[in-house]
């Protein structure tokens, strides 16, 4: 519960996320795992699952008719080399991939298109959404941003 009221405190009137967290240089407090070239990853605050990562280009645009070919397939490159970093340090047994735009479709950050990564096991889902509007996370974002980091040197 610290960790959601810190996190709520941290972003409430913060602007574009992602935006301002890769200009911060403060990578572990930002939980930015891997920076590439046009784009980066970075762990969601807010995990729909365990190990939930998000892609994002550093161009600011809601719109991917607005990113070049490059910024497209960097997008794309990063996203698979999140799914085999996740594979290995987690394990999860499939992954919910996908793109929400614009603010009707489910995009928080509307203005600034991004990938999801959800990893998921059998089972993931139970009770607690539905009954206690919560979801049970079992591994704390600090602990996994240590593990997956510690793990993106040994994947290529």
């Amino acid at each position: 519960m610290q960790y959601i009221q810190t996190a709520i405190k941290n972003n409430s009137n913060e602007g574009c996320i992602f935006c301002t967290k890769p200009q911060a240089s403060e990578d572990r407090k930002n939980f930015i795992i891997i920076r590439d070239k046009t784009c980066f990853a970075m762990m969601n605050l807010f995990p729909y699952n365990c190990g939930h990562l998000m892609i994002a280009p550093y161009k600011h645009t809601g719109e991917l008719d607005d990113l070049t070919e490059t910024e497209l397939a960097d997008m794309m490159l990063l996203t698979r080399r999140c799914k085999r970093l996740l594979t290995t340090v987690i394990k999860p047994e499939a992954f919910n991939i996908g793109i929400n735009l614009g603010r009707t479709a489910g995009a928080g950050f509307a203005d600034h298109a991004h990938i999801h990564i959800v990893p998921r096991w059998n089972g993931d889902t139970n009770f607690m959404p539905v009954i206690g509007g919560t979801k049970v996370i079992p591994e704390a974002l600090e602990p996994l941003y240590l593990r997956l980091v510690a793990a993106v040197a040994t994947l290529h």
